[in-house]
């Protein structure tokens, strides 16, 4: 409700605020806190229902009576997680310092005195055309025949089943759906890019061309190939900046990534003629590099991909369909299309840890990481990092052999868990 008084007031009198949300059970209770907020700070609220992020930030960046967007979601994260996203007009992320001066608008709350009354109160509307709409944009500007395509997509019960079995149906793919049952708890459980392993045995029993898996909040993609072998973010990236390099439009030529993406494929695009530039780990960071040196294309290893040409955000939708697109007009499979770049071995492991914010200070982590940095030379890689979202530090390290990989961030992660206080559930 806070966030929402702070966002009215930030809207100003005669503003109006689209509201989506993931399929969590948490989402109509923060709705209508924040919708409350907002309404009390005078703005108006469209309630968007079910809607992908990258439905919301499309829907607000194509109409110019919504002054912002919010998505409700913890996106990827587990079930009992939830958030709140905040957009501006121009549909993408707010930066970091738009951000803070919300925080400073919540902590400045003038009361109950300062706000509307009566009919000055914002109005609260329910809206069922966003998703449509979206999908009718969407069609329009990715959409090519898919006929004869056997497609399997993984919903990840989460907001993606509003959007994606439609539009890929009406494309003319022979549509196999799973994860398309949300029942407010099951979103992101055993299923979606998180849990490929639900995707991999429907696409080996359907005899599928390839598969599709989303997650909760539809911003990410990742894929499965026809013999069920899993295709990361960092090669479909690479798939689609060779595809766009080739139609000509690759700015740069150049592809914007981050510190979590495989060697294997600044070296696939070295080979290639395309600038590799790398970011701190989040896709606002990604779109910050993009959007500053004019940029098109960039993404994570997590299935996290943005095309500024197709949309303002990461969309999981938008990612699948240029995927398709690119496999179609080279008339190759996932599997030939993704042999482009070859994955050095990498091995992630996430450590739960009590005080996370002890990692920049813990003197012999850090010490342990340089060490085994001067050791692989060239070969190899590591990065360590705390987690935005979660009570983790993410080691990850790519070496020459997986045993090695396994080695070192065993040993790294060992550390860390010690320096930061390692919590129940350990890694």
């Amino acid at each position: 409700m806070a966030i929402g008084r702070a966002l009215g007031r930030a809207s100003g009198a005669g503003g109006t605020v689209l509201v989506g949300q993931d399929t969590r059970r948490s989402g109509p209770m923060l709705e209508a806190a924040l919708a409350a907020g907002i309404a009390s700070a005078g703005s108006d609220v469209v309630l968007g229902g079910v809607l992908p992020t990258p439905a919301v930030a499309e829907l607000v960046a194509g109409d110019a009576a919504f002054t912002n967007g919010v998505v409700i979601s913890a996106s990827h994260n587990p079930f009992p997680d939830n958030g709140i996203k905040v957009f501006g007009p121009d549909g993408f992320k707010l930066p970091d310092e738009q951000e803070a001066a919300l925080e400073a608008l919540m902590d400045d709350d003038p009361g109950t005195a300062a706000r509307p009354t009566g009919g000055a109160v914002g109005a609260i509307t329910p809206w069922d055309g966003g998703v449509a709409l979206y999908r009718e944009r969407i069609i329009a500007r990715l959409g090519r025949d898919l006929s004869g395509t056997r497609i399997v997509i993984d919903c990840a019960n989460g907001a993606t089943v509003t959007t994606a079995p439609d539009v890929l149906a009406a494309l003319g793919a022979d549509v196999v759906a799973i994860g398309v049952q949300p029942d407010g708890v099951n979103i992101n459980v055993d299923c979606g890019s998180t849990h490929l392993g639900a995707l991999q045995a429907a696409v080996l029993a359907e005899g599928a061309d390839l598969g599709l898996a989303f997650d909760g909040d539809g911003d990410r993609v990742l894929a499965v190939d026809g013999a069920g072998e899993v295709v990361d973010g960092d090669q479909v990236l690479a798939i689609l900046a060779l595809w766009l390099k080739g139609r000509g439009e690759l700015p740069g030529p150049a592809v914007v990534t981050t510190t979590m993406t495989n060697l294997g494929f600044r070296r696939a695009m070295a080979g290639e003629g395309i600038e590799v530039r790398w970011t701190d780990v989040g896709d606002r960071y990604v779109l910050a590099e993009m959007r500053e040196h004019g940029f098109v294309l960039g993404g994570e290893q997590s299935g996290h991909l943005i095309n500024l040409a197709s949309g303002p955000t990461g969309d999981g939708l938008a990612g699948g369909l240029m995927l398709l697109a690119a496999l179609g007009d080279q008339g190759m499979s996932l599997a030939d299309a993704a042999s482009v770049m070859t994955r050095m071995p990498q091995r992630l492991v996430s450590v739960r840890v009590q005080r996370k914010e002890d990692l920049p200070g813990a003197a012999e982590v850090w010490d342990m990481v340089r060490a085994e940095e001067q050791a692989l030379g060239d070969d190899g890689r590591i990065v360590l990092r705390a987690s935005g979202t979660e009570p983790l530090v993410r080691v990850m390290v790519e070496a020459p052999t997986s045993e090695e990989c396994a080695r070192i961030a065993g040993a790294i992660a060992d550390a860390a868990g010690r320096a930061c206080g390692l919590a129940e559930g350990g890694h």
